[in-house]
């Protein structure tokens, strides 16, 4: 896809997810920190926006980044009172960790109005020594498989398959994978997501 079809396709999603959402451009731009005028370009497709961008875009307005990237026939919009994302459609994302090694895939990103936001994710096998992560909401950590190592607030714990920690987000937090591959189920509930 050229940069023009990018530009283009994340501009027609921005526009139409700032009006299903109710957000305003001032609205936005006091949310993400990014000027009207700079949003303005990126919803009228004359600027592609890095992904760092993107992604404290696609935080303030409820999504995950891979909405932006969404060829129109993988949106489901006639009823939104639920969506079914197969196991094979699953997408990678990039959040806020993937720099450091952390792995991301969407399960629900078909779900456009959403409160939570559930992804299957494979832990880095080594902390960086000053990664923390924080973040509004509540989050749930659920291992899948392997062995993983998780730090909150300063404390850590070993969790192994089916053993599930459930946190504010707020506080600081990081896993990392022991003995090889670990993957968990990953919910982060934010309370204002939507309004």
């Amino acid at each position: 896809m050229s940069d023009t079809n990018l530009e283009e396709l994340i501009a027609r999603h921005l526009k139409e997810l700032r009006a299903i959402r109710g957000v305003t451009l001032e609205s936005l731009a006091a949310q993400t920190g990014f000027t009207k005028g700079y949003l303005s370009k990126i919803e009228n497709g004359r600027k592609l926006p890095p992904i760092g961008t993107l992604s404290r875009i696609a935080s303030a307005l409820n999504t995950d980044i891979a909405y932006f990237f969404q060829k129109d026939e993988d949106i489901e919009d006639d009823d939104d009172s639920f969506s079914i994302v197969r196991a094979q459609e699953r997408r990678r994302i990039v959040r806020g960790g993937t720099s450091f090694g952390y792995d991301y895939e969407s399960i629900a990103y078909k779900k456009i109005s959403k409160s939570m936001e559930p992804f299957v994710f494979t832990f880095p096998e080594s902390f960086d020594d000053d990664t923390h992560f924080s973040h509004e909401g509540e989050e749930m950590v659920f291992v899948l498989s392997g062995t993983v190592e998780f730090e909150v607030g300063g404390k850590s714990a070993i969790l192994s398959p089916g053993d599930c920690i459930y946190m504010d987000a707020i506080v600081e937090h990081r896993g990392r994978a022991v003995g090889g591959e670990a993957k968990a189920l990953v919910v982060i509930f934010q309370p204002n997501a939507g309004s």
